[in-house]
């Protein structure tokens, strides 16, 4: 559908690459435009039952037809407007779990489109949303006829956006998942083959898929079209590829791992004030009922879960990719589909990216959100990152109704042991800056002290207007 909709009317995102038609919004709510171009290719789709059938499984958003003649240009045919999405998330900000998920789903799409005669056109992560815990495709015209002589259009699109990342974080470094966010056109094949280790070429689909292509490309250039799947090949021969790379997909695995991942395994008596926190938490969150949570630094979610309990939807960010994959795995065993996990480092949140830097969303741009989660996070941004509380503070108010906050001074141990690598410069940290400073962005409704420990919890309500 589009990688980026931002909070205004008109067009949105990169739909204007796309001739089939284009996104919009009006009034706060997505529309597309179905252009007369693709009239014969959509009303297959629907008459076909690949449509309706893609619905029933969940595997594609579904939308309405409507009239907006304002709107509808000379080239329009059709006016749909599909389902709304809550929160928009872009591929670098998953874990491995979630991007391989989101691979396995499109694989699955191509699969069905065949069985009625049509194939997908691209394939992009871009177009793929994570709606009620599962990856959902967007994108109502990605599908095509079936042509023999395109094979699947969308083949190695697919490599550089769903293989060549996964291969890299399974095989080389989870970390290298973040490529894409320099990348949004796909990981470049050369460069994955670059980067993997002697080991993938013994891996069948790594070694087909990305470094033979890379060879063939470089030797023969403009043949590689056999390689890529340009040549006329029947669609059974396509249900064997997709099917090949399903299997070597679903074989990749990563192993979360970092210094963070164990940061909930403590002693009895931290297991007792993580207790206590879980109270007054608790407590916060029922008190402003919030429809929507951000919890910033999230870890591996246990408060997002306890936020879940409270809210339709909380979004969970953390910056260490490990503490996402696990927090994305215990959500899924759990059975919490209203949680999103996401890879976010404050420090350099998502920004804006592609032509004209229109494409993507940043943090802000999604923003506003009913309540946002800062806990055991203030002294990492203050004295880890020389953030001062007043950026911090007119930040977060600009992101957020309500806040809850907690403080950590510098007499606790977490703090005590990031001021023996670095000499302390921080002579306003401590409660009394910390409250004035957040006073003036925000209006403080509650706190109170965590037994066992010397840190406090706030529960905050924004000065700034975040209609």
């Amino acid at each position: 559908m589009t990688n980026g909709l931002r909070n205004k009317d008109g067009p949105l995102g990169n739909s204007f690459r796309d001739p089939s038609g284009f996104v919009y919004k009006k009034k706060g709510i997505i529309y597309r435009q179905i252009n007369q171009s693709y009239r014969s290719t959509f009303e297959l789709f629907i008459a076909s039952g690949l449509y309706t059938d893609l619905v029933a499984s969940g595997d594609l958003i579904p939308h309405d037809m409507v009239a907006d003649e304002e709107m509808q240009t000379e080239q329009g045919w059709r006016i749909i407007r599909p389902e709304h999405v809550c929160f928009w998330s872009y591929p670098y900000e998953w874990c491995f779990s979630q991007l391989k998920e989101a691979a396995i789903m499109t694989l699955r799409v191509q699969q069905k489109a065949l069985k009625y005669g049509m194939s997908m056109k691209d394939g992009s992560a871009f177009n793929i949303q994570f709606i009620n815990g599962k990856p959902v495709l967007i994108d109502s015209l990605s599908f095509e006829k079936f042509n023999p002589a395109k094979g699947w259009q969308g083949f190695r699109q697919f490599c550089m956006h769903f293989l060549a990342p996964l291969a890299l974080m399974s095989m080389g470094d989870h970390r290298l998942g973040q490529l894409l966010r320099c990348n949004i056109d796909g990981i470049p094949l050369e460069l994955t083959s670059s980067l993997l280790p002697w080991k993938s070429w013994l891996h069948f689909s790594t070694l087909f898929h990305i470094h033979l292509q890379v060879k063939a490309e470089r030797r023969y250039l403009k043949k590689t079209k056999v390689i890529f799947g340009s040549h006329t090949i029947d669609a059974r021969r396509v249900v064997a590829l997709v099917k090949q790379l399903e299997s070597a997909i679903n074989r990749l695995e990563v192993r979360p791992s970092s210094s963070w991942v164990d940061y909930y395994a403590t002693t009895e008596r931290q297991q007792e004030a993580l207790l206590e926190k879980d109270r007054v938490v608790g407590t916060y969150l029922a008190m402003v009922a919030p429809r929507t949570v951000w919890d910033f630094g999230a870890n591996d979610g246990r408060f997002s879960r306890l936020a879940a309990k409270q809210s339709q939807t909380v979004i969970s960010f953390d910056f260490d990719l490990a503490c996402v994959e696990m927090s994305y795995r215990k959500c899924k065993s759990a059975g919490y589909t209203n949680i999103l996990p996401l890879c976010l480092d404050l420090t350099n949140p998502s920004g804006r990216m592609g032509w004209g830097n229109d494409e993507t969303m940043s943090l802000s741009d999604r923003s506003p959100t009913d309540l946002i989660l800062c806990l055991a996070l203030i002294h990492h941004l203050a004295i880890g990152k020389n953030i001062p509380f007043d950026r911090v503070a007119r930040w977060l108010s600009t992101l957020t109704t309500h806040l809850i906050i907690e403080f950590v001074p510098k007499c606790d141990p977490m703090v005590q042991r990031m001021l023996e690598r670095r000499d302390d410069i921080f002579p306003d940290y401590d409660e009394k800056s910390f409250e004035l400073i957040f006073s003036r962005y925000f209006r403080i409704i509650e706190s109170e002290k965590i037994s066992c420990t010397s840190r406090m919890i706030y529960l905050m309500k924004s000065m700034v207007s975040n209609t």
